[in-house]
């Protein structure tokens, strides 16, 4: 089964591996006898796809991804395997999508002149309001 990623990017399932292990936290007995925690290990190095993709997942700045470009999901939410096992893909995909986002660039604008101009116009009846207000000087 292959996940598909972005249009330029999707991974096959051998790629990735699971490892069960049992999930911290709340839960009672069932904890203590149960693996139902899962971490997903991807070898983004091993991963065919282009050189700039690979370049731009191994330079973000997030905490699962190793130096060695491991990145390791580790999912608990659920109670079953199962659950946690598609939790994990589906945080996979979310953050390779995120991290292969490009924001499109700015073009900056130039404020039209009537904008401009009626904001004065209005900073200069704010001002003019504002004078009113203050006690009246007398010249001696």
């Amino acid at each position: 089964m292959t996940l598909f990623i972005t249009k330029e990017l999707s991974i096959d399932e051998d790629y990735l591996q699971f490892s069960a292990m049992r999930a911290s936290g709340p839960g009672g007995q069932n904890v203590n006898k149960v693996s139902s925690a899962v971490e997903l290990q991807v070898d983004l190095n091993a991963v065919p796809m282009a050189t700039h993709l690979r370049e731009r997942l191994l330079t973000m700045k997030d905490r699962r991804l190793s130096r060695e470009g491991v990145l390791r999901i580790k999912a608990q939410k659920f109670r079953t395997q199962q659950q946690n096992r598609r939790d994990a893909v589906e945080r996979l995909i979310e953050l390779l999508q995120s991290a292969l986002y490009v924001a499109p660039r700015r073009v900056p604008t130039k404020v039209p002149y009537g904008a401009k101009k009626k904001r004065l116009k209005q900073k200069d009846i704010r001002s003019k309001n504002k004078q009113l207000r203050q006690k009246p000087k007398f010249d001696s």
